[in-house]
């Protein structure tokens, strides 16, 4: 069970060349990223738009993955794709305006359809880096049954 917080976690980037950088963090891999292609970037690195994205779609698998174990759900696996809509609001600039989350779900039998889809919907609205966002984030689900349940 997660203890109340207040928790904090380091980072820290280092500058080094046209719009590239290097990010860390204790006791983890160091992370090379660079400004978007589409802004002056280099093209193959990791971007902040792509973090952005990323760290609603992890938020998501994370508490789908406890609330199913709280919820006793079998899940053979789970696996998603993300795209986040980066759009010009005038009076603003850039912004995200929503990200959308494709959540594949394997269960094991149909009879845990239902609960699958419940639990998913519950993790949606317990994101916590969701909730923390401006912009939406909707997840649509996909659940499959496994391939023995349905021979």
């Amino acid at each position: 069970m997660a203890q109340r917080g207040p928790h904090f976690y380091e980072t820290s980037v280092d500058y080094e060349e046209d719009r590239r950088g290097v990010a860390f963090s204790p006791g983890l891999p160091d992370l090379a990223f660079s400004a978007p292609p589409e802004f002056n970037g280099d093209p193959g690195y990791w971007t902040p738009e792509h973090f952005y994205v990323l760290a609603a779609e992890t938020c998501l698998m994370a508490t789908f993955v406890a609330i199913a174990e709280h919820s006793d759900l079998p899940v053979l696996a789970y696996s998603s794709t993300a795209k986040g809509k980066l759009e010009w609001i005038d009076g603003e600039g850039y912004r995200f305006t929503g990200i959308e989350i494709r959540a594949k779900v394997h269960i094991e039998k149909e009879a845990d359809r239902e609960k699958a889809l419940r639990v998913l919907e519950k993790a949606e609205k317990g994101c916590l880096v969701a909730r923390s966002m401006a912009a939406p984030v909707t997840a649509v689900p996909d659940i499959i049954v496994s391939a023995a349940e349905t021979a």
